[in-house]
This record gives structure tokens, C-alpha cells and sequence, in this order.
């Protein structure tokens, strides 16, 4: 698999037209899972405000260094940087207007214990959005992108899992050529 760059991913993934089309506001609570190096940390924290807050999660602390240093040049001080695993850390309980997976469920060791962390730090009837790649082989430019197809889950999975934790799917939809967002609320 070939990396890309920001600029290039941007072509492919924008990370505020994916935020917009959640409603993310000004005031929003978000809590970025898997968040790397910021690629939708930063557009979100711009976007909430300084009334609102986004919690970053990572198990990286080398990309969570990127995003601290981002974040300071663009002076950016509602971004609360947490390292940890999804699986085994809840920023907070009960504060999250929304919980992020930017393409990285596939990758939680328990899926399960992520989703239920993210059930735990939800408001009541507060979304779930899960931006995945399509199971099916991806190439751009000759290129492969992504994981492998084998870890991936498909939209019915990945919905099958998030309604197993409780959350009730509000809507699956294709998103650009490669990806599907899922978006779920709690109860």
C-alpha cells in the first residue's frame, strides 16, 4: 500500500464536507477516535469553536506529537490530546455530542469494547459517524489504497456490529468512490 499525503488524500476525502454533512458545529463536543495525525481533529476543532472541544485519541504518540504541534502553529486551543486505545479508553462519560471513527474500525483490536467506549462518552442522542473504506480492492492512479480487503468490513458488518452495541442506525451511505459512512445515534 502506498501512503499519501494530505493534499493528496484530500482529492479522495475532505475531511469538513464529511464533518458538515454530520451537522458539526460551533459548541459541538467531539471525540475523534483513532484521530492520527488530525486530519479530521483540526477541520473539527475549527469548526466547534472555542465553546467547543475535540478530544483526539490515538495509540500513536508520534502522530498525537504531529497533531499537538498543528494544532499549536494554527493556534488552536480546544484540542484535548489523549493517547490511548479505543478499546480501552473513554475520554469522558456521557459529554460527546459525537464519536468519529475516521476510518479505523477495522483496525480496533475489539471492536466491541470501542464501540461500547464510544456508547460511554456519548450524550443521549448523541451520533455515532463511522467513515470506512468499501470492501472491495482499491486503486487510484495504479496505486492500491487502504488496508487489505480482508480486514475490512463491509457496510452490513460494520452496521450489524454497531446495532449489536446498542446504537440505533440512522443511515449507511456510499461516500465518494472508496468509503461509506454509517451514522448511529445512542439512545
Amino acid at each position: 500500500m502506498k501512503m499519501h499525503d494530505e493534499t493528496e488524500r484530500r482529492e479522495w476525502q475532505n475531511p469538513e464536507a464529511i464533518l458538515a454533512s454530520l451537522g458539526l458545529g460551533p459548541g459541538w463536543v467531539v471525540a475523534d477516535v483513532g484521530a492520527g495525525d488530525g486530519f479530521f481533529a483540526l477541520p473539527a476543532a475549527r469548526m466547534v469553536g472555542q465553546r467547543g472541544a475535540v478530544y483526539a485519541v490515538d495509540s500513536s504518540v508520534g502522530r498525537l506529537t504531529r497533531l499537538h504541534e498543528k494544532a499549536e502553529e494554527e493556534g488552536l486551543e480546544n484540542i484535548r490530546i489523549r493517547a490511548g486505545t479505543a478499546e480501552e479508553f473513554v475520554v469522558c462519560e456521557g459529554c460527546a455530542d459525537l464519536v468519529f471513527f475516521g476510518i479505523c474500525l477495522h483496525d480496533f483490536a475489539d471492536q466491541a469494547a470501542a464501540l461500547r467506549n464510544a456508547m460511554t462518552a456519548l450524550k443521549p442522542g448523541g451520533l455515532l459517524a463511522n467513515l470506512d473504506w468499501k470492501k472491495e480492492e482499491t486503486i487510484r492512479n495504479g496505486d492500491l489504497l487502504g488496508p487489505p480487503v480482508e480486514i475490512r468490513f463491509s457496510e452490513e458488518e460494520a452496521a450489524a456490529m454497531i446495532g449489536a452495541a446498542g446504537f440505533t442506525i440512522e443511515s449507511i451511505e456510499p461516500y465518494g468512490e472508496y468509503f461509506y459512512l454509517i451514522r448511529a445515534r445512542r439512545p
